[in-house]
């Protein structure tokens, strides 16, 4: 794979057979005067050819429910990695607006993350992997008698309201705690 994007005789709306090398894996902005291409250049052919290729790449069934877009007014394009646009758009934005929830891509990365990341443990910053119960059980037997251990369970699930019924269920059978998640 390439270091850079060479971009090589665009000609989409106002460029003019433009060349330009672009740095890859750094934060590149392009500035000029209005008028003068950015857009052009970042969305309509860079980005264009970016998911052009990506969607030709899927099946024949699959390209069908999606909305082709056109090959850019281009020599040639090189290096291009998997392609994202961000909407230039103005929103109303609240004081716990972020850049993620305002581009509308934080449920994207939170998914890329929770898909590729790995889980550490915030108190000691231990890599958290998964065990099996008896694995479990015999961690928690093997603590001393003094030691007190919290076991958690979800018990409703993707349900909204009041749990009353459920809590005094858990009373009756002995339960004498329970944490909230909201």
């Amino acid at each position: 794979m390439l270091d850079r994007i060479l971009v090589h005789g665009a000609r989409m709306h106002n460029l003019k057979n433009l060349s330009v090398e672009i740095p890859r894996n750094s934060l590149t902005v392009i500035t000029g005067l209005s008028g003068s291409g950015k857009s052009t250049l970042a969305f309509d052919t860079i980005y264009a050819e970016g998911q052009r290729r990506y969607v030709e790449t899927l099946s024949p069934y699959a390209r069908q429910f999606l909305d082709q877009m056109e090959r850019p007014e281009v020599d040639s394009i090189d290096g291009l990695s998997p392609a994202i646009s961000i909407d230039q758009k103005t929103t109303s934005r609240s004081p716990r607006s972020t850049v993620g929830t305002i581009t509308e891509i934080y449920d994207y990365v939170r998914l890329l993350y929770s898909s590729i990341g790995k889980p550490h443990c915030p108190r000691c910053g231990v890599e958290i992997s998964p065990q099996s119960t008896r694995e479990i059980v015999n961690r928690i037997l093997s603590l001393s008698a003094e030691q007190r251990v919290m076991i958690l369970a979800p018990i409703v699930r993707g349900r909204k309201g009041e749990y009353k019924k459920e809590l005094e269920r858990l009373a009756r059978q002995g339960f004498v705690r329970c944490v909230t998640v909201t």
